[in-house]
């Protein structure tokens, strides 16, 4: 981000994650990033007014925090083609990940992209500062990484201090849609939302419910034997 972006709340870390890359990138890994992603990404500039980056004004804004795989970004892409969709990954991996089930080897320059589908490859906390109040319809984190130790929690996504900016983001009525599978998240989850004044708790389920697209950290979950939880919160 430019040094002129929105201050983060305090208590919040410099950044909540740690490397940007695990594995080394193959050579159609680094094109998609040097190629495709600059036609996908959400520009800083854009951000005060994401709808007319769409082209798609009125239509409803919906944000994934770190997609991980982007199984679930570009399930939600493909099924609700009237919603601008912004999904947000830091991991180079993850991003490489998405960009590959879009784009057919050999096409990176020039293959069809979804109109709906806008990447911020960037920590998602900047972005919830600077969209403008009330702009999201629907937030999304999907099994985010636990931070199980203690002195990790500050890491996490979920975090009181945060919840100011994230509540200002969502319009009252939206949603804010949780999956984890951690045991240590799942109770920091209740603690910190039972204390959040601006979000009241719809429902939590332990089975999937019906429009949450499956991951791959969900599958993993299931076989070795974890139960996820699926929380909606909606916003006040």
């Amino acid at each position: 981000m430019t040094a002129d972006r929105p201050p983060l709340a305090e208590g919040i870390p410099d950044r909540l994650y740690g490397r940007r890359r695990g594995h080394p990138l193959r050579p159609r890994q680094q094109k998609l990033l040097d190629v495709t992603l600059p036609r996908l990404r959400l520009a800083d500039a854009e951000a005060a007014d994401p709808l007319a980056a769409f082209g798609m004004p009125g239509a409803p804004l919906w944000l994934e925090v770190g997609f991980g795989g982007g199984e679930h970004a570009l399930a939600q892409v493909e099924a609700h083609p009237g919603v601008a969709y912004i999904a947000s990954e830091v991991f180079e991996n993850g991003l490489c990940s998405l960009l590959t089930r879009l784009v057919p080897e050999g096409e990176e320059a020039d293959a069809p992209l979804p109109r709906n589908l806008r990447l911020w490859p960037r920590d998602a906390r900047h972005l919830v500062s600077a969209l403008p109040e009330g702009a999201l319809d629907r937030l999304f984190l999907m099994f985010p990484d636990p931070w199980p130790k203690a002195r990790h929690a500050k890491r996490r996504f979920v975090n009181p201090a945060l919840l100011p900016a994230v509540a200002r983001a969502i319009r009252p009525g939206g949603e804010w849609r949780i999956a984890s599978d951690d045991p240590t998240y799942q109770g920091w989850v209740e603690e910190v939302m039972a204390g959040a004044d601006g979000f009241e708790r719809l429902s939590r389920d332990e089975t999937r419910p019906e429009g949450w697209p499956g991951t791959r950290y969900e599958a993993k979950a299931l076989r070795e034997g974890r139960t996820p939880f699926y929380w909606v919160f909606r916003r006040r």
